[in-house]
């Protein structure tokens, strides 16, 4: 999970790219870059940290041009923070390409393989993202009908992407005197939104993970780009889109509505908010099944994108909704914090109890997904501290049972609470007196609700089904073996890496022979 955009404007576009990074944060906060171009020049800068930690005024100034992207960094896989794996990413031929990624591809050894042997490519790092930044300047230099590109060429080169590259992937990239290109993986697993602003000076427009990037900035959202779609944006603000690579059922990530992105989002067509909403009354059928409501004093979200299916749970079952956890917002997300020590000593950093909320009363806690436990266990313990007598659990997703591979970070089965233990097993870990789970199929329901045309998700982790069909035994193993090693590097790597940013200005110039 990254967050990415991309902006071709009338104006310089370096404040545009920082602020949709900025509500973009919640996607990645080990590291950010931007990159704008002035016709074949790129400029850079990227480092490790929050947005606003990596971008100071000089640096600002350092990034002119009227057309950009951005990104910030989580990463996926188990591999642990390495700067040399901050994006955007750059490769000098053919035309000059920056790129940045969102997701996962499975098939990247492979990819990295034929890179060397048949493209004869050298790719630097261990990030997939470079790998598919390679990939489509091979396919670039064969698309190009000679030293120019039109639109045509570029979506026949993501065509070539699509048949090349399997797993999850969001792209914008820069072809330097040339345009700006976005496309998304045939299934749509990881979401990319587009949107517009007319003005007097002409038709800006933008690209980005979320629709929110859009609303804060006065842009109108458009639509999505669809699964399998390629939109090329030329430097005179001409926009072009073409389906690309194989037909197949879209399948977005449902993780995206449970957890990932924000609430006030709309992806693929859906509200995330209205989705959440549904999963807390669906939620609140289950309950039902399971715990006498007439037991349950107060319902309390675990803030905060539990909130919505809390308060809808609340009121569907009739008790009082309370805020029973303030949170310290200058701690990160501990979901997507490396280490699981680091994620323990984060939680009670980030939260602290209201305790006349909890003090000699029944109380639900209501989380939007149950990953690793930790968090799980350490809030039932601060609950029961400030004086609860039960503490309830509800999750308003099913059992997180299977690793993920399209870019979320719980690759790992034995770190991921609900492999192989039932609901009651799993209730005495985390130490509730009782805990119930969403069912799946009413999960699903809760996000086709908002937009019937979306019928199929990738919910590979509550399922097991992975929908690009070449996840098995092996390669699941292999992602886990990777992780270990790359776990045991993580400290060494966060001192050596934690004042390394990097500037960047190229002159492409393939493009005006």
């Amino acid at each position: 999970m990254c967050g990415i955009i991309g902006v071709v404007a009338t104006t310089p576009v370096n404040q545009l790219l920082y602020d949709g990074l900025m509500v973009l944060q919640h996607r990645g906060q080990d590291a950010a870059g931007i990159a704008t171009a002035e016709g074949n020049t790129f400029h850079m800068h990227k480092g490790p940290g929050l947005v606003r930690d990596v971008f100071r005024t000089r640096n600002m100034r350092a990034l002119p041009g009227n057309w950009g992207i951005g990104h910030c960094r989580y990463p996926t896989a188990g591999s642990a923070w390495n700067f040399a794996e901050a994006q955007p990413f750059y490769v000098n031929s053919p035309f000059g390409i920056m790129l940045a990624h969102n997701g996962n591809l499975t098939n990247a050894p492979t990819l990295k393989e034929q890179m060397f042997v048949q493209d004869r490519r050298h790719v630097n790092t261990n990030s997939d993202s470079e790998v598919l930044l390679n990939v489509l300047a091979h396919e670039l230099a064969a698309a190009a009908p000679g030293i120019r590109l039109d639109a045509a060429a570029v979506f026949k080169a993501v065509d070539g992407v699509h048949r090349r590259v399997k797993g999850a992937y969001a792209v914008v990239a820069m072809i330097a005197g040339v345009g700006l290109v976005a496309f998304r993986d045939p299934y749509g697993i990881r979401p990319l939104v587009l949107g517009r602003n007319v003005t007097e000076a002409g038709t800006e427009w933008m690209v980005a993970s979320e629709s929110v990037a859009m609303d804060t900035q006065g842009f109108e959202v458009v639509g999505d780009v669809a699964p399998g779609e390629a939109i090329f944006i030329d430097l005179e603000r001409n926009l072009s889109r073409a389906a690309c690579g194989p037909q197949v059922t879209p399948a977005p990530c449902i993780f995206e509505y449970v957890y990932l992105a924000r609430p006030d989002s709309v992806l693929d067509g859906i509200s995330v908010y209205e989705t959440r909403l549904n999963m807390g009354e669906k939620l609140a059928a289950k309950v039902r099944e399971t715990i006498d409501p007439t037991q349950i004093d107060v319902v309390i979200p675990i803030p905060d994108s539990s909130r919505p299916s809390a308060m809808q749970l609340a009121e569907a079952l009739g008790i009082p909704y309370r805020e029973g956890f303030v949170k310290n917002r200058y701690i990160g997300r501990t979901f997507i914090m490396p280490g699981q020590a680091t994620r323990k000593k984060s939680v009670r950093q980030k939260l602290n109890t209201v305790t006349q909320e909890f003090k000699g009363k029944r109380v639900m806690l209501v989380d939007d997904s149950i990953v690793r436990g930790t968090t799980s266990r350490e809030i039932v313990e601060m609950a029961r501290a400030a004086g609860a007598l039960k503490v309830y659990f509800a999750s308003a997703s099913p059992p997180v049972r299977f690793p993920n591979v399209y870019g979320i970070d719980m690759p790992t089965r034995g770190e991921l609470i609900a492999t192989g233990r039932t609901d009651a097993e799993i209730a005495e870990v985390i130490g509730a007196d009782a805990l119930v789970y969403q069912d799946l199929a009413a999960m699903k329901e809760s996000v086709t609700q908002c937009n019937p045309a979306v019928t199929r998700f990738d919910a590979s982790c509550f399922d097991g089904i992975y929908v690009t069909g070449d996840i098995d035994a092996a390669y699941l193993d292999g992602v886990e073996q990777s992780r270990g090693k790359h776990d045991s590097k993580k400290i060494s790597e966060d001192d050596s890496n934690e004042s390394q940013q990097v500037e960047l200005t190229v002159v492409a110039t393939a493009s005006d022979l």
